[in-house]
């Protein structure tokens, strides 16, 4: 694997729909789903299923068999496997710890102002 591959993962998933789409394979787990049932699912007509489709298709997250009339598509989870393992071996060059997590950074919510009674007059 190398970058231009991870790129097309990367540009691949870029849009919401098929972000979406792979999930909902990824869920479907190793008996895939048909075209109709992921069109009738996301309530999209099937040419822009097969828009989005065929764009995954192009970069390898998802491979497609044909059982008789219909289309069985699977998520490729063995290449995102390999695109995070890439990701994990390349994201520190020049760094002398490997790719760390960052920590979660806290947002301190803004003091709330306080108000002050009006300053009785002087009697």
């Amino acid at each position: 694997m190398d970058q231009a591959d991870v790129l097309k993962v990367f540009q691949s998933l870029a849009a919401k729909q098929r972000l979406d789409l792979f999930c909902r394979l990824v869920h479907s787990g190793p008996t895939g789903m048909v075209a109709g049932e992921l069109a009738r699912d996301f309530g999209i007509p099937a040419t822009n299923l097969s828009f989005h489709l065929k764009s995954m298709l192009a970069a390898g997250i998802v491979t497609v068999v044909s059982e008789g009339r219909f289309q069985r598509y699977r998520a490729n989870v063995s290449l995102m496997m390999a695109v995070l393992a890439f990701i994990a071996q390349n994201c520190a060059q020049g760094a002398s710890a490997p790719c760390a997590v960052p920590r979660p950074v806290r947002r301190r919510e803004p003091a709330a102002k306080k108000v002050r009674a009006p300053r009785r007059a002087a009697a």
